[in-house]
């Protein structure tokens, strides 16, 4: 799409709502750059009638670019299918026809039709998969010029949840509240209350062998009330994740996921991580993280200084590879 000349005919086509809106408002101004004035309408697909498409896809007498936006397009009756696709077979070169389609088996004739007439397909489908909203993320941060590692996006994710428009609110909060190098501290720090996060956080530090990242971590996550136990779990989780993928070979995340039991990204990541560890390193870091969920999970007297010796154990197993 060129501001030059935008597309006669564009099928937003999907059910990410999210990315579907953004989809038809970025077509809608790649007409508006060639005429500012365009005329813009909007309809929902179960709403519109032929005698008001035929009326605004009339040529104009006073001219000018003229814009038709069709939401749920999937919803449109026959008729109406019949008369957009007439249409589309010879498009008006000065009107920009957008319409927005679920995707599904819902009329499915209008989609194929609009496809078959050379339509501009933009693609939005449901994110599946924790991957992808994890690259998201990244992505939403990158657009408002900024830059997020990957260990960031994915705390991310555990704090705000699954849904894109909150993910999206959370992207643009944090560009406002920094300066757009969101890291997995950065995350810690603006979502404290979840723990998921900063017990994550600090286990993530601790297995790549980051001794001063994990305790700096650790101490931010008890300060601000993090309970020690999900911190503790998180730990033994890591280190143990990294044990099974490390155990499993080199293979491809996808199919070690079932074999494993892990989401791909999951065991991707723990791929990255596991490298620099020996065996003996492991059993080490192991028998750390379950002394350390005894202690913890036990009363012990003081439950941060047994989660800061978990945490220099781990880290120091990795970069010693095992040794003593």
């Amino acid at each position: 799409m060129t501001a030059a000349n935008p597309p006669a005919l564009t099928l937003v086509l999907g059910d990410e709502e999210l990315l579907s809106a953004r989809a038809i408002a970025a077509a809608v101004q790649a007409a508006r750059a060639v005429d500012p004035g365009a005329d813009v309408r909007e309809y929902e697909g179960g709403a519109l009638v032929p005698g008001e498409v035929a009326e605004m896809l009339s040529p104009s007498l006073f001219g000018g670019r003229r814009v038709l936006v069709l939401r749920s397009g999937q919803d449109a009756r026959k008729d109406m299918i019949t008369t957009l696709l007439a249409y589309a077979k010879d498009p008006d070169p000065e009107v920009s026809l957008i319409v927005g389609h679920l995707g599904g088996a819902k009329g499915k004739a209008l989609a194929d039709g609009l496809k078959s007439a050379g339509a501009t397909v933009v693609a939005v489908p449901k994110m599946k998969g924790a991957r992808e909203r994890v690259a998201f993320v990244r992505d939403e941060i990158r657009r408002l010029g900024g830059s997020c590692s990957e260990d960031a996006a994915a705390g991310l994710l555990d704090a705000v949840g699954n849904d894109l428009r909150e993910l999206a609110a959370a992207c643009s909060q944090l560009m406002a509240d920094t300066d757009g190098r969101i890291t997995a501290e950065t995350v810690a720090r603006y979502y404290k209350g979840r723990a998921e996060v900063s017990g994550f956080t600090v286990a993530d530090a601790a297995i790549v062998g980051d001794v001063p990242g994990a305790l700096e971590a650790l101490r931010w996550a008890l300060h601000v009330g993090v309970d020690p136990v999900p911190i503790a779990d998180a730990l033994a989780d890591g280190v143990r994740t990294v044990a099974r993928v490390a155990g499993a070979g080199r293979g491809n995340a996808y199919q070690l996921a079932s074999t494993l039991g892990m989401p791909a990204w999951k065991i991707e990541r723990a791929q990255k991580q596991s490298r620099g560890w020996s065996p003996e390193g492991l059993v080490d870091a192991m028998r750390a993280a379950a002394d350390c969920n005894a202690a913890v999970k036990g009363g012990a007297e003081d439950r941060g200084y047994a989660l800061e010796r978990a945490v220099v154990a781990v880290a120091t197993a990795r970069r010693g590879g095992g040794g003593r």
